[in-house]
C-alpha cells in the first residue's frame, strides 16, 4: 500500500540499491465540536484507497470539551470537542495560545509529522501554523510543517494572528477544498491567495469533506506525487551527505 522503490530507507544493509518509501504522516485537525473519530469517518468514508492508502493519517481530538451544541448533533455521536473558543462577532478568543500548545505537544509524542489536514476550524488552524512556526510564534520544539490541506477553511479572523501567519506568502504545498454553497466560501478563496502555487478541488457540496469526482481525484492524486517528489529529493540530499560523510571519514 503506498510503496515504492525509492531512495528513503535501506531494506537490508547501507549501501542497499532498492528503498522503501514511507507514506507521508499527516495530523488530522477535526471541526468546530466534532472530534477525532467524526473527521475520521468523513475522510475514510469518502475518500477512496486509492488516496488513503498513500497517507499516514493521524485523527485527534481538540483539547476542550465543546462548550455549546454541536452542528453534527443527531447525525454523528457525541462526544464532541472544539479547539478554542471565540465570541459569536469573532472580537473575542479565548484559550488560542493553549489550543497551540497542545498542537504541539501532539506533533512531539505522535510526530513527527510531514503536515496538516483540517477540517473548518482545524483548517484554519492547519493555513496558519505553518506561518506562524515560520515566525517562531508557534511549534518551535517540531520540525517544520512541509504540507498543508485546508478542507472548508479560510484564515482565522483574529487580526494579530493573520497579520503573523500571513505576512509572507506560505511556500510549502497546499490542497484547498472549496465548495460552491459552504459558507466560508469566500474566506476559502481568500486564503488561495497566502499560498504559493496552491492546488485547489472545488465542488458543489456546503460546509463539508466532499466527495471525490474523477476531477477532484486527479488534484488529489497530483498533490500527493508532489509529496513524495519533495520527500524523494529530501532523501537523495540526505543519503548523498551521509554517503560523502563515509567517505570523508
Amino acid at each position: 500500500m503506498g510503496s515504492l522503490t525509492v531512495p528513503t530507507e535501506p531494506t537490508n544493509a547501507i549501501g542497499a540499491s532498492e528503498y522503501r518509501r514511507r507514506r507521508p504522516r499527516f495530523l488530522c485537525l477535526h471541526g468546530f465540536r466534532t472530534s477525532a473519530e467524526i473527521m475520521r469517518k468523513q475522510v475514510l468514508g469518502k475518500w477512496p484507497d486509492l488516496v488513503t492508502a498513500r497517507l499516514d493519517l493521524f485523527f485527534a481530538d481538540a483539547p476542550f470539551p465543546a462548550e455549546g451544541k454541536s452542528e453534527v448533533e443527531g447525525i454523528f455521536d457525541p462526544p464532541y470537542y472544539e479547539w478554542f473558543q471565540f465570541s459569536k462577532g469573532f472580537t473575542e478568543f479565548r484559550n488560542f495560545d493553549e489550543c497551540l500548545a497542545y498542537i504541539e505537544d501532539l506533533m512531539i509524542k505522535h510526530g513527527p509529522f510531514d503536515g496538516l489536514i483540517g477540517f473548518s476550524q482545524g483548517a484554519a488552524l492547519s493555513a496558519a501554523l505553518p506561518g506562524l512556526q515560520a515566525k517562531g510564534l508557534a511549534l518551535k520544539s517540531v520540525p517544520k510543517v512541509k504540507n498543508v490541506v485546508v478542507i472548508g477553511g479560510g484564515k482565522i479572523p483574529v487580526p494579530i494572528v493573520v497579520e503573523k501567519a500571513f505576512d509572507v506568502k506560505i511556500k510549502c504545498p497546499s490542497l484547498h477544498f472549496i465548495g460552491d454553497l459552504d459558507f466560508l466560501k469566500e474566506r476559502g478563496e481568500a486564503l488561495l491567495d497566502a499560498f504559493v502555487d496552491p492546488f485547489v478541488v472545488r465542488h458543489s457540496r456546503g460546509h463539508t469533506v466532499p466527495r471525490l469526482d474523477d476531477k477532484s481525484l486527479e488534484t488529489v492524486l497530483g498533490y500527493i506525487d508532489r509529496i513524495e517528489k519533495n520527500m524523494d529529493e529530501e532523501t537523495e540530499l540526505s543519503l548523498s551527505k551521509f554517503e560523502e560523510s563515509i567517505e570523508a571519514a
